[in-house]
């Protein structure tokens, strides 16, 4: 059976990286990434390659940008090898330091904005940052100077604050330099994923990685370089990341980008800027059927539409098909550990086959597995694990944690899948209590590790249910003889110790004990049958 066609897999050789044999490449590939920006450059000098409210930066000028930029961060102290934070949302100078970082043989770390004070002091440390870039709005929440004593220069966008450089300063200081020699090999991003613990770790994207996936979506959904995508999930976020900003790197495309998602102003930028292409969670395109007339917008431009995080309702995509008849909608699931896609959707199969996730990328090995590491039948269901080119070496600082989730070249997902005889692979149950809300990923014992240190919270278990809209919202379920302890105090406290998005949107009470088992443990099935 041959899933992708004989023009890519023809283009594919065995090779052995990071101490893993047998892997499909790419035979004719950029080096790093710093070679893939030059080939863009040399492809579509003139051709625009950012754009972003009034800012329009062709494929020369944003190059020149990023050496600039690349300048002033080694003029302070920044050197191959060292980390580099971002927290930025989603604007030019997210991509423009990105970029520069790498020129510098650095690794870009990139946080999302919404993350609090806590995580941020974790994510700082655990990585040793040298260098902060990072937004106005999320000066106040930045740690103090001895949290981080490892930080040694602050840089803000949008002006100078206490503590911070303003940001125009990276551009007036510093000789510029050719890009450093990376090995494919070398770590080029670390991005940091919550844990079952709570404690988010960091995986780390290597150049070979990050490339593989960039030409996976390249080549499965037919991108070129008049490809003109819409960055409207956050830039920090590895879908962001790399199924857009790095990939319209790679074929020489537009990155269109959106500050922040609201329906009507997506629509009206996807018609004003002739997108051709999104990968968006499925909440997004829900929203946009809701508020918007769709015929109000001329989309005609629009033919690729991509979409991972969760399913996509049946209605959602009968009334996509009906009110925009040239989308293609094109299913991919994926994760941080795999640099995004482990599966894409054929061109014109998404609506035919709307219960399957798609055939796994060309350089990728999929085994499903019983609990014993044996492969399963045909149809039968067991846990993914997934091999390639694109699945990162390992977690930053880590082994511990590397050791447990990678076995023999593959990174076990967790996730459970069937595969049928015609290579599509279907999902039924997620990542162990993990909850989807809007396309961010929230582990449960995150929250259930912050909720317990209340002092009337005796033990709490949080669940995902069902949203129309979103895919999921929280529930939690607290344990406490205390009368006065409200939903309102509950969030209030989560609020605190948690990233926004990580608040729950519903709380119910309970002055008896959570159901467990046998073993002692909070039996979730239980608690779903509950709402």
């Amino acid at each position: 059976m041959q899933d992708w066609p004989s023009r890519i897999t023809d283009l594919i050789t065995l090779e052995t990286h990071f101490g893993r044999e047998g892997l499909k490449c790419f035979a004719d590939r950029p080096a790093n990434l710093n070679q893939m920006l030059q080939q863009a450059v040399t492809r579509n000098g003139q051709g625009e390659a950012v754009v972003c409210d009034d800012v329009r930066l062709t494929y020369d000028a944003f190059h020149t940008q990023v050496r600039i930029v690349a300048a002033g961060m080694a003029a302070h102290g920044v050197q191959q090898g060292d980390r580099v934070a971002l927290v930025l949302g989603n604007a030019p100078e997210f991509l423009i330091v990105l970029m520069a970082t790498l020129h510098l043989g650095a690794i870009a770390v990139p946080i999302n904005v919404r993350e609090g004070t806590p995580e941020l002091a974790h994510i700082l440390n655990d990585c040793g940052a040298v260098l902060v870039v990072h937004d106005t709005d999320v000066a106040a929440k930045l740690p103090a100077a001895d949290a981080v004593p490892q930080v040694r220069h602050r840089f803000c966008v949008g002006g100078a604050v206490e503590g911070a450089q303003d940001y125009g300063a990276l551009s007036t200081t510093g000789e510029q330099s050719d890009a450093a020699h990376v090995d494919p090999e070398d770590t080029a991003v670390i991005l940091y994923t919550s844990g079952t613990t709570g404690q988010p770790k960091g995986a780390m994207l290597a150049h070979l990685n990050i490339i593989h996936s960039t030409m996976h979506f390249e080549m499965c959904m037919e991108l070129g370089a008049q490809e003109r995508s819409l960055l409207a999930v956050p830039a920090s976020h590895v879908t962001g990341l790399v199924a857009t900003l790095f990939t319209m790197l790679r074929t020489a495309g537009c990155s269109v980008i959106l500050r922040a998602f609201k329906a009507d102003t997506f629509l009206d930028l996807a018609a004003r800027e002739k997108v051709t292409q999104t990968l968006m969670v499925p909440a997004m395109y829900n929203l946009f059927l809701l508020r918007c007339n769709v015929a109000d917008y001329d989309l005609s431009q629009w033919r690729i539409g991509g979409y991972g995080g969760a399913p996509m309702a049946h209605s959602t995509i009968a009334e996509l098909a009906e009110k925009l008849p040239n989308l293609a909608l094109v299913n991919a699931y994926g994760a941080t550990e795999v640099s995004s896609p482990a599966t894409i959707m054929p061109l014109g199969q998404g609506h035919i086959r709307a219960d399957s996730v798609g055939h796994a990328v060309p350089c990728a090995e999929i085994r499903i597995v019983d609990e014993t590491g044996r492969d399963v039948a045909t149809g039968e269901h067991g846990e993914l694990w997934i091999k390639g080119p694109m699945v990162v070496p390992g977690y930053w600082n880590n082994p511990e944690k590397t050791a447990a989730e990678f076995h023999d070249g593959f990174w076990k997902s967790g996730d459970v899948g069937s595969r049928d005889a015609n290579g599509f692979i279907q999902l039924h149950d997620r990542r162990k209590d993990m909850i989807i809300r809007g396309g961010y990923n929230i582990y449960s014992a995150e929250v259930e590790n912050a909720l317990t240190a209340h002092p009337a919270v005796i033990e709490c278990a949080a669940i995902g249910r069902p949203d129309p809209v979103l895919g999921e919202k929280m529930q939690v379920f607290v344990h406490s003889t205390d009368p006065t302890l409200d939903a309102e105090t509950i969030k209030a406290f989560c609020a605190t110790r948690l990233a926004d998005y990580k608040t729950p949107d519903f709380v119910t009470f309970s002055a008896e004990p959570l159901p467990r088992n046998a073993n002692g443990k909070i039996v979730k099935k239980a608690l779903r049958d509950m709402v």
